[in-house]
C-alpha cells in the first residue's frame, strides 16, 4: 500500500521509525486515522476516506521528518492558491496550531492574460448609442474611475446587463491566441 519514492541509501534508524508509523497507519480504522490526522496537522480533518487519510497522513510524516517541499514547489503552491479557494469553511478555532500553517505575508501578482492589450490601453466599443471604454491596468479594469477585478465585471457594470467581457469587446478566446506572434 505504501510506496517509497525516495532513492535507494543506505537505511538509518530515521527511515525505520518512519516506516514503521507508516506501517501502523495501515493497521488502523477510519476513526483513529481522523485522530492520527489532528495529531499531525492540527486541525480537524472532514473526510471519511481511509484511502485519503492515511496518504496525507504518510506524507505529513515524511514531511516532518525529512523536510517539506523546496523552495521552488512553495512558490508554485503559492501561486495555485492565489488563484483558488482553498477552505470551504473555516478552521476549528480550537484546533489550530500557529506555528504549523505556512505565513503568507503577500500575494503574487496575476501573470497579465495574452488576449487583453498591454495595461494603460483602452478597450472601446459602441454600445446601444453610447461610447464604452474601458481601461485595463495592472490590478484589474477602470470604468468611469471605478476599478472591477475583472473585465467582465466591469462591462456587465458598463451596459447594465450579463456579459462575458472577452465576447463584449471580440477579444480572442483562450485556444484562439496566437503566440508565435508574441
Amino acid at each position: 500500500m505504501y510506496t517509497r519514492l525516495t532513492t535507494p541509501r543506505k537505511e538509518n534508524h530515521v527511515e525505520d521509525t518512519i516506516e514503521q508509523q507508516i506501517a501502523e497507519l495501515g493497521r488502523m480504522t477510519v476513526g483513529q486515522l481522523k485522530q492520527k490526522y489532528i495529531e499531525v496537522f492540527g486541525e480537524e480533518t472532514r473526510s471519511n476516506n481511509r484511502q485519503f487519510l492515511f496518504r496525507r497522513i504518510a506524507w505529513r510524516i515524511q514531511a516532518l521528518a525529512e523536510g517539506g517541499l523546496s523552495e521552488r514547489a512553495r512558490r508554485r503552491a503559492l501561486e495555485l492558491a492565489n488563484d483558488a479557494d482553498i477552505r470551504v469553511r473555516a478552521p476549528n478555532k480550537k484546533a489550530l496550531d500557529p506555528e504549523a500553517f505556512l505565513k503568507v505575508t503577500a500575494r503574487l501578482p496575476k501573470p497579465h492574460d495574452s488576449r487583453l492589450p498591454p495595461p494603460g490601453a483602452w478597450l472601446e466599443r459602441n454600445y446601444r448609442g453610447q461610447r464604452i471604454a474601458i481601461k485595463v491596468r495592472v490590478d484589474g479594469f477602470e470604468f468611469e474611475g471605478r476599478l472591477y477585478k475583472t473585465l467582465t465585471a466591469a462591462v456587465n457594470q458598463a451596459t447594465g446587463g450579463r456579459w462575458n467581457g472577452f465576447a463584449f469587446f471580440g477579444l480572442p478566446a483562450p485556444g484562439e491566441v496566437n503566440h508565435a506572434q508574441e
